[in-house]
């Protein structure tokens, strides 16, 4: 009993905050990032960046692939429920939904983009500085849709929720010879990416939002994929570091804006900790399996690979922290929700 003491902990909190935050004036989440929090985006670009297959999406309602890179729903979507709004937040880019459902609920997120525009370019992904043109269009569909004050209010109100980071540094940094690596160090490369969150933000809160939501990365260096690939059973302490520094880097950049910024609720969501806690103290949440990941042989697939491996795909992914070599599980998804809406975004009110 004492070994699942942080897991029914956690399973109380959801409750309470979701007593306190569908109080709170979140009338929609609008969310940009990379695969973390793509609904499908993805699944209407040509790239091979996708999930909208097998077993992607078992544990979904309907059992169903939609581009999420998870066996079931993802943080966002977590996180639209517990605010009192949908239990899924859809892709911009599919058809079958409408300004109606992006009204209350929307991602512009892109798998395998990054701050970065030549992280993008790696798998002809939509760039971040997209995301942003598209939430100009939506603005506008909205205003139309809901009127010009309400439609205002509602952009004032929502929550804008950033997720992207990681795909900067190992899908390009350290993985593109000849490229930023030459360029910058990694001091300055997590500067320069800084730089563009930084924008970023300003740019929303020129368009009319107030209530952001700035998330961090991942230990990266806890991934199966690095694990694996880089050697060891551990975490490859280097790559959390680095990852560790930029968070660091980021909560300056809140703090700093919103004393700039007047009117500004700018929070920032940080994953590093909670997802650490769970990899090192798995039995604590009901997790076996940490350093492999339940899709395929859980060392290196992710994508494509994952459809190819499928009978080697675990039977109960509940065990397992990650999905794939690169995603966490639902199961893990809703605990950093969980923890992300309790800590941070319960203040947004």
């Amino acid at each position: 009993m004492a070994a699942n003491y942080s897991f029914w902990l956690l399973l109380i909190t959801q409750f309470l905050v979701l007593a306190i935050t569908t109080q709170a004036k979140i009338p929609a989440m609008i969310v940009f990032g990379d695969s973390t929090v793509d609904a499908g985006n993805n699944d209407y670009i040509p790239t091979v960046a996708r999930s909208n297959f097998e077993p992607y999406g078992r544990d979904f309602q309907g059992g169903r692939p939609t581009g999420r890179f998870s066996n079931g729903r993802i943080t966002t979507d977590f996180i639209s429920e517990m605010m009192g709004l949908k239990p899924t937040i859809p892709a911009y880019l599919d058809p079958s939904y409408n300004i109606s459902d992006f009204s209350v609920g929307v991602t512009f997120a892109s798998a395998a983009t990054g701050y970065d525009n030549a992280t993008s370019d790696v798998l002809s992904v939509i760039p971040f500085g997209q995301q942003l043109e598209y939430y100009k269009t939506y603005q506008k569909r909205l205003k139309e849709y809901l009127g010009e004050a309400n439609g205002s209010e509602t952009i004032s109100e929502a929550l804008h929720l950033i997720s992207v980071g990681t795909n900067d540094f190992l899908e390009n940094y350290y993985a593109i010879p000849g490229g930023r690596s030459e360029k910058y160090s990694i001091t300055q490369y997590q500067d320069f990416l800084a730089g563009i969150a930084e924008h970023f933000v300003r740019n929303l809160y020129a368009l009319g939002a107030r209530k952001i939501s700035l998330g961090g990365v991942p230990p990266m260096g806890c991934m199966p994929l690095e694990r694996n690939f880089l050697g060891g059973n551990g975490c490859v302490e280097r790559l959390n570091n680095v990852a560790s520094e930029f968070n660091g880097k980021l909560h300056g950049l809140v703090v700093k804006l919103n004393k700039e910024l007047a009117g500004i609720k700018l929070v920032f969501s940080n994953p590093y900790n909670i997802l650490l806690h769970i990899i090192k103290n798995p039995a604590s949440y009901g997790f076996e399996v940490t350093g492999v990941a339940c899709c395929a042989t859980g060392m290196f697939e992710m994508g494509y690979a994952c459809a190819r491996s499928n009978p080697f795909t675990c039977t109960n992914a509940d065990k397992f922290v990650f999905w794939d070599s690169f995603h966490p599980t639902q199961k893990t998804n809703q605990i950093i929700a969980n923890y992300v809406v309790s800590r941070v975004l319960s203040t947004l009110n």
